[in-house]
């Protein structure tokens, strides 16, 4: 009797990929700890991987190089999970910009800016001092300031199309008095340099934005937050 023919074992590449994500959030981790532990220029792709507990090679292969390797810790420090949407398409960036209130949307800006900047703070000081001696530190670091302003754009667009912003405020101007408020360099001179608590930086941020952008809207906006 002839054999049966066998059946060939498919290919599993579902359980491949989800090995591949797991040894690229090891990677991602291993890199962010190490960067902010010693720092980006002092971090070597080496002690990333042996961190990592992988093989060198595994490394370059997922991120090709350390500067490319440190824009995805900074991406995923800053949408806060794997998801590849912009930060435009989240929902709370979209629940803000949704908010009909003008005043409560300023609120919203000054939240999610909290949320997001407690979140990235330690990669954002890294990122900050590479970038004063090394080139594609400083692009990443142009690149987040700008992204920065383009998002504060959008949300003073809103304000302006409401009618909101205050009488002989242009929108150019709105934009950069809120990029101002919400650089990361005021996040890291208020947070680290004088130790403000992330809840009196947003309640700081949103009073002044409210009083800078919204005028007589914002009867509250010279306090300091630290109430």
């Amino acid at each position: 009797m002839a054999d049966e023919p066998r059946t060939k074992r498919r290919y599993d590449s579902r359980r491949r990929q989800e090995q591949a994500a797991t040894t690229r959030r090891s990677i991602l981790a291993a890199a962010q700890r190490l960067f902010e532990q010693d720092g980006y220029v002092a971090t070597t792709m080496e002690a990333i991987a042996a961190e990592a507990g992988v093989a060198l090679k595994t490394v370059y292969s997922a991120f090709a190089t350390k500067p490319g390797l440190l824009r995805a810790v900074w991406d995923l420090a800053l949408k806060g999970d794997v998801d590849d949407s912009p930060v435009a398409d989240r929902s709370w960036y979209r629940d803000m910009l949704d908010e009909p209130d003008a005043e409560r949307q300023v609120r919203l800006n000054a939240a999610n800016a909290r949320v997001v900047k407690t979140r990235i703070g330690p990669i954002l000081r890294v990122i900050r001092s590479a970038a004063v001696v090394d080139a594609d530190s400083a692009d990443l670091w142009a690149l987040i300031q700008s992204d920065f302003y383009a998002n504060q754009r959008v949300l003073v667009e809103s304000l302006a199309a409401k009618g909101a912003l205050r009488p002989g405020l242009d929108p150019a101007s709105a934009t950069d008095i809120l990029w101002t408020l919400n650089h990361p360099d005021v996040w890291l001179l208020l947070a680290y340099e004088r130790g403000w608590t992330p809840e009196r930086f947003e309640s700081w941020f949103a009073a002044v934005a409210i009083d800078q952008l919204l005028g007589a809207g914002g009867s509250s906006a010279a306090t300091d937050g630290s109430q």
